[in-house]
């Protein structure tokens, strides 16, 4: 349908017209190379340590790795996998200049049962030849992982897709809170909260500690199956996450859940009598 050497029409005003983006007709973008994937590795490996990291940082951190890297391209790749530096904003996504940002409701809050509050992030997933994105939805107070999905993508339908299996599974909690990101603040997304009758939380900017629980479970998840397994596709990748995750709620305690595990924690909540 488009012909690149027509007289009259650009390349651009055939694809107008044919209903299709220049990017569908010049092909898929190329991927990362090699050298590029292990970077963001890297990156992704470090930032789990020193979550403070600016790119000038972290391009320094890899110079001192033999890599000859400037900031340009390490500020790229930080990008590309969705970290910042804690204290400049929230590092997984950027906000949408049209969503509605939602006040933070959970300032002084003591949250201590199940379905209380949940809470949603999204990190980067390195693999053997490119990368996907898992997002998560975890409760709060048990820190179990009530649903989950990965993604090649930050649209919010892989968002979408974990938060209404969790609804399905749990039914509603009485508050969830995000980031700022544009997956969280997309109206398909709060629509879904708000339908559900769910009040709606959000960080402000540069608040990386209110989402500290879910970071801490990226850090294990990450050291202790993504790091230690080369997966090769989406399917090894999920079949991974699943047995690491049913693994996480169902036979890893925790001392702020009084030695049980999230499972546990979430079916019988501390301090409640169950002969009662």
């Amino acid at each position: 349908m488009i012909d690149p050497s027509h007289g009259a029409l650009s390349i651009a005003r055939q694809c107008k017209l044919a209903a299709i983006s220049r990017s569908a007709f010049y092909g898929p973008p190329r991927g990362e190379s090699p050298l590029n994937l292990s970077l963001m590795r890297l990156i992704d490996e470090q930032f789990l340590e020193t979550p403070w990291y600016g790119s000038r940082q972290m391009a320094r951190h890899l110079q001192r790795q033999g890599y000859a890297v400037g900031r340009k391209r390490v500020r790229r790749l930080m990008a590309k996998i969705g970290v910042q530096a804690v204290y400049q904003k929230p590092k997984t996504s950027q906000p949408h200049p049209e969503h509605r940002i939602w006040p933070y409701l959970l300032r002084n809050m003591t949250i201590d049962r199940p379905n209380q509050v949940w809470c949603a992030d999204i990190t980067y997933i390195p693999m053997r030849r490119g990368f996907l994105y898992l997002v998560a939805i975890m409760d709060w107070a048990t820190r179990k992982v009530l649903a989950w999905r990965v993604s090649n993508t930050l649209h919010a339908d892989f968002c979408i897709e974990a938060l209404e299996d969790a609804l399905a599974r749990h039914g509603p909690p009485e508050i969830f809170n995000t980031d700022q990101g544009a997956q969280f603040t997309s109206p398909r997304f709060t629509d879904v909260l708000l339908d559900a009758k769910v009040r709606i939380s959000m960080d402000g900017k540069g608040r990386w500690m209110d989402n500290v629980f879910i970071e801490r479970l990226w850090r294990s998840l990450k050291y202790e199956c993504i790091y230690l397994h080369a997966f090769e596709i989406g399917s090894e990748l999920r079949a991974g996450l699943r047995r690491w995750i049913d693994y996480y709620n169902a036979h890893r305690p925790h001392s702020a859940l009084g030695g049980r595990t999230p499972d546990e924690a979430h079916a019988v909540p501390l301090g409640y009598d169950a002969a009662a």
